[in-house]
């Protein structure tokens, strides 16, 4: 079976590729191991949730995805409240004071996937999905790659595109080294609803436990992500809901008074990899396998779907010509090797900054949030980053 692009990965950013070039005449083949679960019909919640940037939500709204999402489990972002760990700093963005409607979208993982699945089942004249189906092999050759799925079946592409995780096969299969450290911290993920009322204001605590952040669903609800030492979050998983109610409670200083456990509270480890090649002949990395950042700028998910953006408009671009094409690769790779290094050394470098104990690190640090929160010109360069 002869295609011109075969994505192996059909979560979110290799879906949303897939869906972005369902008009644009190239055949296209999806792979995708397990089989995408709609959202339920009943009014229950998941605990996992992306904060979607404006640019991420014009690109979903562009391939018809957004209408398809139940708008009640939507939540906008107005303002983000950022704490030190010495219970002064802090530092506030606000949508207003940029002149924008909001920062960002808290969405469901559910509602996404499902959303961009509808889209792509739909897109049923150039898009054919194997689903659920795995790889067995890769073979690269001058002209196009071939792909063997474990039932013996065949696909031969001029490109493929990897977009199956941090733990990426396909990159494995290329042989493209990565630079991967463990943070030691999983991120502790549960909803709550809430005594007082959010006013659309995600808050996140930089904590000596780790980081902790409450964001914004609909109504007197929010979706927590505590970033933590591995011990202390088994510590927490294992909780009964009343006392991790009231540790979470204590951590966020009250801020949205009591709470209680809408869903159980479930852990992934956090991990840094850095990937030192996004392209080889006949290859692209997008998404997690391109990049693995720590949580706690809520960008990950949006530099993935920058990736997809990007590489969307070069094919389109070229899309008469061998979407393997060397040069293609070669002009994907450039514009997007800047925005993932600032993601990582941002990301990891304040995990670093604020996971040290030294007590000077930690005056400097707090002063740090300070000096940029009286600072204009710096929370807004900072914030139209955030927002692409």
């Amino acid at each position: 079976m002869k295609f011109d692009l075969i994505i192996i990965g059909g979560g979110l950013v290799g879906a949303g590729l897939a869906a972005a070039l369902k008009d644009c005449g190239l055949k296209i083949a999806v792979i995708e191991p397990h089989l995408t679960m709609p959202p339920p019909q009943d009014d229950s919640w998941d605990s996992r949730v992306y904060a979607i940037s404006p640019g991420s939500a014009a690109f979903l709204r562009s391939l018809g995805a957004w209408p398809l999402m139940d708008a009640e489990h939507i939540a906008p972002v107005y303002e983000m409240s950022v704490f030190g760990d010495d219970n002064t700093a802090r530092i506030n963005f606000s949508a207003y004071e940029i002149g924008v409607p909001e920062l960002a979208f808290i969405i469901e993982n559910r509602q996404l996937q499902s959303a961009v699945w509808k889209v792509l089942q739909a897109a049923n004249n150039n898009i054919q999905i194997f689903c659920p189906a795995k790889c067995a092999a890769i073979r690269w050759l001058e002209s196009h790659v071939e792909v063997q799925l474990e039932d013996g079946r065949l696909l031969e592409a001029a490109l493929l595109v990897g977009a199956d995780g941090v733990n990426s096969w396909v990159r494995q299969q290329a042989g493209i080294d990565v630079k991967k450290h463990t943070y030691h911290q999983i991120g502790v993920v549960a909803n709550f609803s809430t005594e007082r009322a959010h006013r659309q204001i995600a808050h996140q605590w930089f904590r000596r436990d780790g980081i902790l952040a409450l964001l914004p669903l609909p109504d007197k609800r929010v979706s927590m992500v505590w970033s933590t030492g591995e011990d202390h979050a088994g510590f927490l998983t294992h909780l009964p809901a009343e006392e991790l109610c009231r540790r979470v409670e204590e951590a966020s200083s009250h801020a949205l008074g009591k709470l209680q456990l809408i869903t159980p509270p479930t852990g992934f480890p956090l991990n840094f990899v850095h990937v030192e090649k996004l392209t080889k002949p006949r290859l692209v990395l997008i998404g997690d396998a391109a990049h693995g950042i720590h949580p706690l700028a809520g960008q990950g998910v949006n530099l993935g779907l920058r990736d997809t953006r990007e590489l969307t408009a070069i094919l389109k671009a070229h899309n008469h010509t061998d979407c393997g094409n060397s040069m293609l690769l070669r002009r994907y790779e450039l514009a997007r090797k800047e925005d993932i290094l600032a993601l990582e050394l941002v990301t990891d470098g304040l995990q670093k900054l604020f996971n040290n104990a030294n007590p000077t690190i930690a005056r400097l640090r707090n002063l740090g949030l300070e000096i940029t929160d009286r600072l204009p010109l710096i929370k807004n360069r900072l914030m139209q980053h955030a927002l692409n």
